[in-house]
């Protein structure tokens, strides 16, 4: 998705002093944000099927699409990107660290010498304190720490994966490459890798295993994963390969009548729970996510601008289908802070129309945390996706209805807000208490109790239509 937007540069100052010196004002600012608590080490839990921090406790993965941030972005701007998302609650931000070979940031530093990866352009003896001196890979450690202060993980994506399918880096050169990096990041508590870049891993295989492999053999501590193109898994690939530590899929950005992959088993349209679905399939479980889900704001089908644009409902709609179908996160992403829309650029992708700064408040940013708040509401690490539990027909399209539950809770989403008719007696308690949970803004409803046995139907609030969508929440007493 990323030939067009690849056309765009930072613009280069003139004055490179000058231009880093309102970084100055950034540390009055970082020092003005809420205290987080401290970031540790994330680790697969024991059922293989979610993450967990260092002291146990369960993480649930809500992350942005902050695609260009190290490049297009300067210190100031990352201090307000970083902590609207913050305040959003999301938790990893997924980053390019080279979206092009060669790369250059907005105040003009280049990532390489001579555009090669395995010669990362470092000035030694410089202090990244100083906005006279830091260089290109000072600015990615200011935004890493930055965001480790506001308990943000930081995705990182090594290469972005039409420059490896170039002929860009080769497989010396990505040895060279990750180790650089694993050895400048793995102290760092707030690093996640993201191999690939919106490739399928058969582009190169030799090379993305080989960044793979040496990141986790030089950075233990830091989980690793791929990020693979459109309507693909990493599990296609890697699932068992031993650097990969949970599979991430890219249900992508077109609509049911717009998806005409050749490949029949990944014909799966808008459906992104069917890509959980396989993953929950394979041996041995390891976590699975939708990393890039459409984007609000971007058109369906992504390259014809003159399309619908895919809204907060849609992204909604993503987030609940593949988390209820067994997924431990989900990645939200928008058209224009994803690519990091300023005013310097000379046109933008995708029909992007408004800046990255205004369209952090795009409605959809803002509902994600409802489905984060809602996971970790209830005990998070017996959750189990089971569609038993639907008694009235599961639906199609964007009528399906995805059920997930506990031991003594039980949770299924509408995205049109139909009736459900469930099987009772799933979960735990003679009676189940039931509320209407709303995605929209996290508020909940009680409908009543029932005895915990047979089946019974419920009827959502408001008329049937798409974007009216509810979880109906049940609750053993």
């Amino acid at each position: 998705m990323w030939r067009k937007l690849a056309k765009q540069r930072p613009a280069r100052k003139v004055n490179r002093w000058l231009s880093k010196l309102s970084v100055l004002t950034v540390s009055a600012l970082t020092l003005a944000a809420a205290p987080s608590e401290p970031l540790g080490k994330l680790k697969v839990a024991s059922n293989g099927r979610y993450l967990q921090t260092e002291a146990g406790k369960p993480f649930f993965w809500l992350g942005d699409t902050g695609w260009l941030l190290f490049n297009k972005l300067k210190r100031e701007e990352a201090e307000t990107y970083l902590e609207d998302r913050r305040k959003k609650g999301f938790n990893v931000i997924q980053v390019m660290v080279l979206h092009q070979v060669p790369a250059v940031n907005v105040y003009g530093d280049s990532a390489l010498v001579h555009g090669n990866v395995a010669t990362p352009l470092v000035t030694k003896g410089n202090s990244p304190a100083d906005p006279a001196q830091y260089d290109f890979w000072d600015h990615v450690d200011y935004i890493v720490d930055l965001a480790a202060k506001k308990g943000l993980y930081m995705g990182l994506v090594p290469v972005w994966g039409t420059n490896v399918k170039g002929g860009k880096v080769n497989q010396v050169q990505a040895k060279a490459y990750a180790t650089f990096l694993a050895e400048r990041y793995r102290n760092r508590p707030n690093i996640i890798w993201l191999n690939g870049g919106d490739i399928a891993g058969s582009d190169s295989l030799k090379v993305w295993n080989t960044i793979g492999s040496t990141l986790k053999a030089v950075d233990p501590n830091h989980l690793v994963t791929y990020h693979p193109r459109g309507r693909t898994q990493s599990s296609d690939w890697f699932h068992n390969a031993k650097w990969l530590d949970f599979n991430m899929y890219q249900s992508g950005h077109r609509r049911y009548a717009q998806d005409t992959s050749r490949n029949e088993q990944k014909h799966y349209g808008e459906d992104n729970w069917r890509y959980q679905q396989v993953d929950q399939a394979l041996k041995p479980a390891k976590p699975s996510l939708d990393g890039e889900p459409s984007y609000e704001g971007i058109p369906q089908g992504l390259h014809d601008i003159t399309q619908p644009r895919w809204t907060d409902a849609d992204v909604r709609r993503y987030g609940y289908w593949s988390v209820f179908a067994g997924a431990f996160g989900y990645t939200y992403g928008q058209n224009s802070v994803m690519q990091m829309h300023s005013a310097f650029d000379k046109g933008s992708a995708y029909g992007s129309s408004e800046l990255w700064s205004s369209a952090l408040n795009a409605p959809g940013a803002a509902q994600m945390q409802y489905l984060k708040q809602l996971m970790l509401s209830r005990p998070y690490f017996e959750r189990v996706p089971d569609q038993s539990i639907i008694a009235g027909g599961e639906g199609e399209k964007y009528e399906r209805l995805l059920a997930t539950r506990g031991k003594s809770y039980a949770f299924v989403y509408t995205y049109t807000g139909r009736n459900i008719k469930v099987n009772l007696g799933k979960i735990g308690g003679s009676k189940v208490k039931a509320s209407w949970f709303s995605p929209r803004d996290g508020k909940t409803t009680a409908i009543g109790t029932f005895p915990n046995k047979g089946t019974q139907e419920f009827n959502a609030p408001g008329e049937p239509k798409n974007g009216n969508d509810w979880v109906l929440v049940l609750d053993g007493v």
